[in-house]
């Protein structure tokens, strides 16, 4: 058996474990409230981080300052772990996610509890216009807004399209946008196996309110595959030189 999977076998074994257990515990806390929902979902996360570096050898970074204020984040997704990367760093994430997911055992009621707004991802206009305004009513409770602008998982190097969702929900909001980056499939990828080194989710330089759709899909691609393939070329050049 090969290491990086052996690697993944362990660690998946310990993450499911201590995701049954920890949704039993903290369940009493976490149904007082939302706050207290995402104080559980980021203790245990800690766990799950500290289990990638002893078991995989995966390390988790930070980059750029983390939004702490009211904002839209359009972030990269590749892997789960760039979701709860983005989850435990932010101080209160409102996640834009899949409606299947709502169902998802565990992870779905603290996903849900937390804020997060299901959206048909095949719904059309009539589901665009839902996704805004669920979001937009959980936004007045503040808290940073995040949303993926491909709608999807997409692997490093594959190709998928920006969705005009992301725009609709900057205009409506009428808050600063923040990409964000991350090289994160190259480390925990899909499947079973775990690969050593760092895994990064970069935030970007603010895109102000008020930009017209055809320039700010174009902007946030831009901005979000350059940082995303220079992430890939490091990662992959600090491989080449162990």
């Amino acid at each position: 058996m090969r290491w990086d999977v052996a690697r993944g076998i362990a660690f998946y074994t310990y993450f499911y474990i201590t995701m049954a257990l920890g949704g039993v515990i903290f369940f009493p806390a976490a149904a007082l409230s939302p706050r207290a929902a995402r104080w559980c979902g980021k203790f245990w996360l800690s766990g799950v981080f500290a289990a990638l570096r002893l078991i995989g050898g995966v390390r988790c970074a930070i980059r750029g300052p983390v939004p702490t204020g009211r904002v839209v984040i359009a972030a990269k997704h590749q892997s789960m772990l760039d979701v709860f990367m983005i989850v435990h760093a932010l101080p209160e994430g409102r996640f834009v996610m899949k409606r299947e997911l709502v169902r998802a055992p565990i992870f779905g009621w603290y996903a849900m509890r937390m804020g997060a707004v299901p959206v048909d991802r095949g719904g059309g206009q009539p589901a665009l216009k839902a996704m805004v305004e669920g979001v937009m009513a959980g936004a007045r409770n503040g808290g940073q807004i995040v949303i993926y602008p491909q709608g999807t998982r997409v692997a490093p190097g594959a190709r998928a399209p920006y969705k005009t969702g992301v725009h609709a929900l900057y205009e409506a909001s009428g808050l600063p946008c923040i990409p964000a980056a991350t090289n994160s499939a190259l480390r925990w990828p899909k499947g079973v196996a775990l690969h050593p080194g760092v895994a990064v989710v970069a935030f970007l330089p603010e895109i102000a309110p008020g930009m017209a759709r055809a320039p700010f899909m174009a902007r946030i691609e831009a901005d979000i595959e350059t940082a995303t393939a220079r992430l890939a070329q490091e990662a992959r050049g600090g491989a080449a030189q162990r």
